[in-house]
């Protein structure tokens, strides 16, 4: 997995390319760590590249949700490929989470 990071107007985009599966799952916990423990409290992950997530990617995503969940935090996901909100929906989870279907909804709807 590859994944690519951008910070505009205090959110920070982490653009996703590849599996998200057991193996790359802690690649994605670490980025996401970093930017948190950096100051980062709007972290929004765009999976418009991403062809498949895993339960150990779906714990990644729980685990973010808790740690931002204070007052002006956000945690979005945006243009989420028709596997990935397949396996989202199956799990329960596209209500635990902001889900948005661009980048730039995802932006307005984090501010």
């Amino acid at each position: 997995m590859e994944i690519t990071s951008t910070t505009q107007e205090g959110i920070t985009t982490l653009a996703l390319e590849g599996r998200l599966d057991t193996i790359t799952a802690s690649d994605l916990e670490h980025a996401i760590n970093s930017r948190i423990d950096g100051g980062d409290r709007k972290i929004l992950l765009n999976f418009a590249k991403t062809s498949y997530i895993s339960s150990g990617g779906m714990r990644v995503l729980l685990a973010t949700a808790k740690k931002l969940r204070n007052d002006g935090d956000r945690f979005g996901l945006c243009n989420l490929t028709p596997e990935v909100h397949k396996v989202l929906k199956l799990a329960g989870f596209t209500s635990l989470f902001s889900i948005y279907a661009s980048e730039a909804e995802a932006r307005a709807g984090m501010q």
